[in-house]
C-alpha cells in the first residue's frame, strides 16, 4: 500500500476519532443533565419547579424541598463519573486533533518514529477504553443502585412522574457504544502507523523519485 493512501486512511481514522469523543463528551452531558430533577424557585409565594422549560405541579411544601434535595444528592453522586469520562473523551479528542494537525505538517515523513510512537500510544488509548469502560458502567451502576435514586425514584413515581428510574439511560448505553467503535478505530489506527513508518522508511532509502507525505 503507497503512503498516500496510508495517509488518507490514518486521517480518515483520526478524524472519526475526533468525532467518536466528541459524541461521548455529548452523551456524558447529556447523561448528567437530563436525569430530570428540579430547580427550585422558592420567591415565588411557594415552590415551583421545572424541567426542560416546562413547569411541574404536584411538588410542594416538604415534598418539594425533599425532591430538591434527593435531585442535588443523585447529580453529586454522578457527578465524579461523569466528570471522569468527559476529561478522559476530552484528553483524547485533543490527542486525536494533534495527530491530524501532526499529520498536514508532515511530520510523519520528515520523523519516521514518530510514526511508532503514535502507535504505541494509539494501542495504550485503545486498552484503556476497557478499564475505563468498566469503571464508567460500575460507578453509574452504583448511583442508579444507591438509596438516594431509589427514594427519587419513588417520590417522582408517587406524582405520576415518569424518565426517573434507577436504570442506565439512553446516553449511557450510546457513550459506551462509541466508546466501543473508538477501541476499533485506535486499534485500526496502531496498525496503519506502523504500515506507515516501514513505507517511509522504504521510501526514504531510495535516493530518487521522492513520495510526498
Amino acid at each position: 500500500m503507497c503512503l498516500r493512501l496510508l495517509s488518507i486512511f490514518s486521517a480518515c481514522c483520526q478524524l472519526v476519532e475526533v468525532l467518536l469523543n466528541m459524541l461521548i463528551l455529548i452523551c456524558c452531558s447529556v447523561s448528567y443533565n437530563s436525569t430530570g430533577g428540579f430547580t427550585g424557585i422558592t420567591n415565588l409565594g411557594g415552590i415551583y419547579y421545572y424541567q426542560f422549560g416546562g413547569a411541574y405541579s404536584g411538588f410542594s411544601g416538604a415534598d418539594g424541598e425533599k425532591a430538591q434535595e434527593l435531585d442535588v444528592q443523585f447529580y453529586n453522586l454522578k457527578l465524579p463519573t461523569v466528570t471522569a469520562s468527559m476529561a478522559f473523551g476530552g484528553a483524547i479528542m485533543a490527542f486525536s486533533c494533534l495527530m491530524v494537525l501532526l499529520g498536514v505538517l508532515r511530520v510523519p515523513w520528515h520523523w519516521p518514529i514518530w510514526l511508532l510512537v503514535e502507535c504505541g500510544l494509539d494501542i495504550v488509548i485503545a486498552v484503556g477504553y476497557m478499564p475505563a469502560l468498566y469503571f464508567y458502567f460500575k460507578h453509574l451502576q452504583d448511583g442508579y443502585n444507591s438509596q438516594v435514586c431509589k427514594d427519587r425514584e419513588a417520590l417522582y413515581s408517587s406524582k405520576g412522574y415518569q424518565g426517573f428510574s434507577c436504570a442506565l439511560h439512553g446516553a449511557d448505553i450510546a457513550a459506551a457504544l462509541f466508546a466501543c467503535m473508538a477501541i476499533i478505530t485506535f486499534f485500526m489506527s496502531a496498525v496503519l502507523a506502523i504500515k506507515g513508518f516501514r513505507t517511509v522508511r522504504r521510501q526514504k532509502k531510495k535516493p530518487v523519485n521522492p513520495l510526498e507525505f
